[in-house]
């Protein structure tokens, strides 16, 4: 376990360095200080390390989107300030502002991305469907909904181009009707 805990801040360093074309086997593996072998065998591949790497940090800076949708009175209002609080975390963590950028090995747009984030985006809502028990059955539109609109508003929506107030009626509009 301490090594794959290695390999992960390793990894994650290199890319808040050099971006996700530095983070190698290679250049992991002698960061961490353990042989490519060991990498290998705990991740199996350069993508299941990488991926592996940002759902870890993602999931640290879960705490801090959450926070955003404390005062969320409903379903649309707690999916909308999740998004909104998703982006200026994105943008603000040295790692995961590294997924703005449409560089070469980029996670976003491996094969399986999405089926790789939807347990992930399950988990990080799963405290929308304990407050709000009357979409538990409907969870599974919307992780489908929200990693489709999240992922929508993190390549393509900029907190510069469009202000919180601006985003979060646009959002507001569109989510609302589907949940309530």
């Amino acid at each position: 376990m301490r090594s794959r805990q290695k390999v992960i801040d390793a990894t994650l360093d290199l890319v808040a360095e050099g971006g996700f074309a530095a983070a190698s086997i290679a250049a992991v593996a002698s960061r961490a200080g353990v042989s490519r072998q060991t990498v290998y065998s705990i991740f199996g591949s350069r993508e299941d390390m990488v991926s592996q790497a940002v759902i870890s940090v993602t999931m640290e800076a879960t705490d801090e989107i959450r926070s955003g949708v404390d005062a969320a009175e409903g379903p649309a209002e707690y999916l909308v300030e999740f998004v909104i609080a998703g982006r200026a975390v994105l943008h603000r963590h040295p790692v995961l502002a590294t997924l703005l950028r449409g560089e070469a090995l980029n996670p976003l747009f491996d094969t399986g991305m999405l089926s790789r984030a939807r347990p992930v985006a399950r988990e990080m809502l799963a405290p929308m469907a304990v407050r709000f028990p009357q979409i538990e059955s409907r969870m599974d539109d919307i992780v489908e909904m929200a990693l489709l609109i999240g992922l929508s508003v993190i390549l393509f929506d900029d907190p510069a181009d469009r202000p919180d107030d601006e985003l979060r009626a646009f959002l507001t509009r569109w989510i609302a009707p589907s949940l309530d």
